[in-house]
């Protein structure tokens, strides 16, 4: 089995991208020196290098690589060394211009970025495994290598190539999974997966087919979903290829590739098929300043990277120290929000905090991205707030390995977000990536630490399990969730949710298609509302009930369930609204509407009732409270993100580790500060 743990690590991970190419060397001592006042434990190096190491096709220049290598073996700091291949160089260009991806609308890009790569490349393939495969071989046995780190966030900022090369490779990928290979028995099984009886579609032969580029109208959606799938599995295909070299000439070293797992940055990749590829499953987090509790946001992107990684300690590979570059606006970070961030994820799973990138850079598009040297040097908070959270991180050696605990579970399936977000839906208005982020804040807000899960997965480890949109549901996933639920689970789910099987087809009869069993009941017909519509819930009996909904409603009929709320307006009015399901020894509930914050926490109180999860109303607002455990004892992560003191009660007595004071009964967390206890055994 491969290592999944970085080689020869015995702290947690702390430092960040780091880019000497960019400096003379007479700065690398400095940042060497400055690396060991900080605490840094890791460095990610040569993300971006290959023309460096590569200058013209098949001439290597390795001597700055081993002098830096070597350097940080000597100052006791572990290497995280990349594959470069998010980065070909200017002369692989030059010699493959078809290995720049084109555009849905037939435009090809031009060299100048990053990650402008045809993935179905046969050039772009070949060069990629030669330079992995000349790392592999001179530093796979270096001392200073902790872990391998191929590519750079797949899927970001190009995630398909619609170009006459991935047309072959597309009509090869069909084949293979429609006819095992055959492709004259794959054509039938395409034309009935696609439906393409409609509109007069149907094709002849796999030659006939091409990527789903721009159509006058609505594109066949079950063609565009394929295509999603095409172009995911084919970076993955690059992923493994190298990760395999890697493996075979450098065994003993854990593979991984940088994810971007938040919903808001990165709708591309099926991270639940990438997280089986990797040794150990490692994440970039970047906060985007909209205004809202960014905490919460981080949280669910670090909640969804642990699922990823099956629930075992994970890596944050990358976040930035202040304020990023990227954004229309980007303000910094206050006083104290890098550690509180950094922390958060470490509660959340994380073996370590990293960052982009180590000394901010003087040039190119990245400059005004926050790092942990700044431009401003040694005499200024960002760096002074690095140092004292390098302190805090080796305070905290001892949780390495642990799990974060979790308490309910959400599914979440990135192949329905894609089906969802096609064309021609019943409202643009419903957003399943909304619906996610809603379902997640009231969670958060109960205080519910949340594992996320795949609609197949095995349920029974969790009371609670949350469906916040899941337009597109197999019939696998339908039979999980009725099983969940008999054998006694409590279940909610929203609308939308059921409608679809793998091939975008409407499940046969009435909505929700696959859910209907486990719902007990059907849905006659969907009633989206119209923008600034709401509607009012009323109770069985009519009273108000303080609930209102909008965006969507529907007209369901009971087929065992019992209505809970009812819609007192609108075009359902009279109709159940919210229902409940009693099925074997538990429960499935189901919400009609996109219900408010106020209103769904109320749904899901009674459901946390069903559930018996007891209220945590002794917690503040926006104090987290998080746990992990394992070997080494029991770790309680208090996070507080209010601007007031708080008390968090603690199950038992320990040790506060940042601080090193004893504690028992309720722990004092000051305002912005996070706390770490250590229960006794």
């Amino acid at each position: 089995m491969p290592e999944t743990t970085p080689k020869g690590l015995t702290r947690l991970a702390f430092g960040g991208d780091y880019n000497p190419e960019q400096w003379p060397e007479s700065v690398w001592q400095e940042d060497v020196r400055l690396m060991r006042e900080a605490g840094v434990t890791m460095v990610s190096v040569g993300v971006f290098s290959w023309a460096l190491l590569e200058p013209e096709p098949g001439r290597y220049d390795f001597g700055w690589l081993d002098r830096l290598m070597d350097l940080l073996h000597t100052h006791g700091i572990r290497a995280d060394l990349a594959t470069p291949t998010a980065a070909p160089p200017a002369w692989f260009y030059r010699d493959h211009p078809d290995a720049l991806p084109v555009s849905r609308e037939g435009v090809r890009y031009a060299f100048g970025s990053r990650a402008a790569i045809c993935h179905s490349n046969a050039g772009y393939r070949a060069a990629a495994a030669r330079i992995t495969t000349e790392l592999a071989r001179r530093y796979g046995t270096h001392p200073a290598l902790a872990l391998w780190h191929v590519h750079n966030e797949y899927g970001v900022p190009v995630s398909a190539c619609y170009c006459d090369g991935c047309a072959a490779h597309f009509r090869r990928w069909l084949a293979g999974r429609y006819g095992a290979g055959d492709a004259t028995a794959a054509v039938a099984a395409v034309n009935e997966a696609w439906g393409t009886a409609f509109w007069g579609q149907r094709y002849g032969s796999l030659d006939e087919i091409t990527p789903p580029r721009l159509t006058p109208t609505a594109c066949n959606p079950a063609q565009q979903l394929d295509y999603r799938r095409f172009a995911d599995a084919t970076m993955r295909e690059n992923y493994t290829a190298e990760r395999d070299i890697l493996h075979e000439l450098a065994p003993g070293v854990p593979v991984t590739t940088n994810f971007m797992t938040a919903l808001s940055q990165c709708d591309s990749v099926d991270y639940w098929a990438w997280g089986r590829e990797t040794d150990l499953v490692t994440n970039d987090h970047y906060l985007i300043t909209d205004g809202r509790r960014t905490h919460v946001n981080l949280a669910m992107a670090a909640d969804l990277t642990r699922s990823v990684a099956g629930g075992a300690p994970w890596l944050l590979l990358e976040h930035s120290t202040s304020g990023v570059n990227w954004q229309a606006r980007n303000p910094a970070k206050r006083p104290g929000e890098m550690a509180r961030n950094s922390l958060a994820h470490v509660a959340r799973g994380s073996d370590g905090a990293m960052f982009f990138q180590w000394r901010q850079s003087r040039r190119g598009a990245e400059k005004f991205h926050s790092a942990m040297l700044p431009h401003a040097g040694t005499d200024s908070r960002v760096w002074r707030e690095a140092v004292r959270l390098g302190a805090d991180l080796d305070s905290l050696a001892g949780l390495r390995g642990t799990r974060t605990v979790p308490d309910v579970a959400m599914l979440w399936d990135w192949q329905s977000w894609w089906a969802q977000n096609l064309e021609w839906r019943p409202s643009e208005d419903h957003d399943a990536r909304e619906r996610a982020d809603s379902f997640y804040e009231a969670l958060y807000d109960r205080h519910l630490t949340v594992d996320f899960a795949h609609p197949e997965a095995d349920l029974s480890a969790y009371p609670l399990v949350v469906v916040p949109a899941l337009y597109l549901a197999t019939e696998a996933a339908g039979r999980a969730l009725r099983t969940y639920a008999e054998n006694g689970g409590t279940l909610v789910v929203s609308y939308f949710s059921g409608i679809v099987d793998e091939h975008d087809a409407v499940h046969p009869g009435a909505h929700p298609g696959a859910l209907r069993d486990v719902l007990g009941l059907t849905v006659e017909e969907f009633s989206p509302l119209l923008a600034g519509e709401s509607v009012r819930l009323t109770g069985p009996d009519g009273a108000a009930a303080g609930l209102t909904g909008d965006v969507w409603t529907e007209f369901v009929v009971p087929r065992g369930a019992e209505t809970v709320w009812t819609y007192g307006d609108g075009p359902a009015a009279g109709r159940p609204a919210i229902t409940r399901h009693r099925i074997g020894g538990g429960t499935a509930w189901y919400v009609s509407t996109r219900l408010d914050a106020a209103a769904l926490d109320t749904v899901l109180a009674a459901a946390c009732d069903d559930a018996g999860i007891a209220p945590r109303a002794e917690l503040p607002r926006d104090v987290e409270v998080v746990r992990r455990t394992g070997d080494t004892g029991t770790y309680l992560f208090a996070i507080n993100h209010t601007g007031d003191d708080a008390k968090v009660p603690l199950d038992a007595p320990g040790t506060e580790l940042l601080t090193g004071e004893r504690v028992a009964g309720r722990l004092a967390v000051p305002a912005g500060a996070v706390r770490v206890v250590r229960a006794d055994a």
